[in-house]
């Protein structure tokens, strides 16, 4: 039988791919080609990688990702167009009016849109445009757009490829019922004014301490949305105290495999089946996860060790799949 997990899961199971490994890394490249039938570019779409100069665009990365998706029927998820992060300086130092900036932000998401149309099937619209508290976060797009920024980018990227499903993506859900009503107000507005959303990206970055019961709240609520569900950048972080020297014990590996199968059943059982756009990892193994090297300390956050090997988390991953 095929185990693997784009086989056992009732939907596209994908995981964040980090393109340099996948051109580089013989281990990696088997494990993506062989378990993931949906791909998000880590780092190859992002503003700063995608946009570096005003009147220059890197294709590189993001175009390797889509011809080996194609090679290998996997579909791609596009991450992302317009986020608070991963700027280039001349958009950090961009000194227009309002109208300048409408046309950056615009001239931006038309041209990678127009780029990739018909060869990516979704794309994260917007990211993480809230606070915890559920207020919208104080970045260049708020400063120089307003609120409805947001609204406006989604009918962008509409115009330029009205087949591509259009996400809103952001974390904390889980653990703030601020910041998950003000989201859930956000995404039922748009619908409610007619603007262009397909789903609703729930990151899912949580750690050995998150509350199930938050976890049920939180894809319960997003779900009666009517909106697609996308578990967008899955991890489980097992040293969220960051404490130096930890080691990564049986009992630590069991409380994640727990919890990885946790999110897999409820994601599967609560979400109606024409909602469930599928779940993705941030990264594959452990070696290439970003939360070590992010917060200095050790941590094993995915189903793959940092030797490519299957973790407990894998098998009770597939088994809640």
């Amino acid at each position: 039988l095929d185990t693997t997990l784009k086989a056992v899961a009732p939907f596209p199971f994908g995981a964040a791919v980090n393109v340099n490994l996948l051109q580089h890394n013989t281990s990696y490249a088997t494990i993506v080609g062989r378990e993931y039938n949906n791909l998000t570019p880590e780092n190859a779409m992002k503003f700063a990688t995608l946009h570096p100069s005003q009147n220059t665009y890197n294709w590189t990365d993001g175009d390797y990702l889509v011809n080996y998706a194609q090679q290998n029927g996997q579909r791609v998820h596009g991450h992302t167009l317009i986020w608070y992060n991963s700027l280039p300086s001349w958009v950090t130092n961009f000194t227009g009016d309002s109208a300048a900036w409408e046309n950056l932000m615009k001239t931006h998401i038309q041209t990678v849109v127009t780029h990739y149309k018909g060869q990516l099937r979704s794309w994260d619209v917007v990211n993480e445009a809230f606070n915890d508290d559920g207020t919208l976060r104080n970045s260049v797009w708020l400063q120089h757009l307003g609120p409805n920024f947001i609204a406006r980018c989604f009918q962008y990227a509409h115009t330029a490829d009205s087949s591509a499903l259009l996400f809103y993506n952001d974390y904390g859900y889980e653990y703030s019922s601020a910041k998950l009503a003000a989201i859930v107000s956000l995404v039922t507005t748009l619908q409610n004014n007619g603007i262009p959303i397909d789903g609703v990206g729930m990151q899912t970055h949580i750690n050995k301490t998150t509350s199930y019961s938050g976890l049920n709240n939180a894809i319960n609520t997003v779900a009666q949305t009517g909106l697609m569900v996308h578990i967008s950048e899955l991890d489980i972080a097992m040293n969220p105290s960051n404490t130096p020297g930890l080691t990564y014990t049986n009992t630590l590996s069991q409380q994640q495999a727990d919890l990885y199968k946790y999110v897999a059943r409820l994601y599967r059982t609560v979400v109606p089946t024409a909602q469930q756009y599928g779940m993705t990892t941030w990264d594959v193994t452990d070696a290439d996860s970003w939360i070590p090297g992010t917060y200095s300390r050790p941590d094993w956050p995915l189903p793959f060790d940092s030797s490519y090997h299957k973790k407990r988390a894998y098998y009770e991953l597939v088994d809640g799949l």
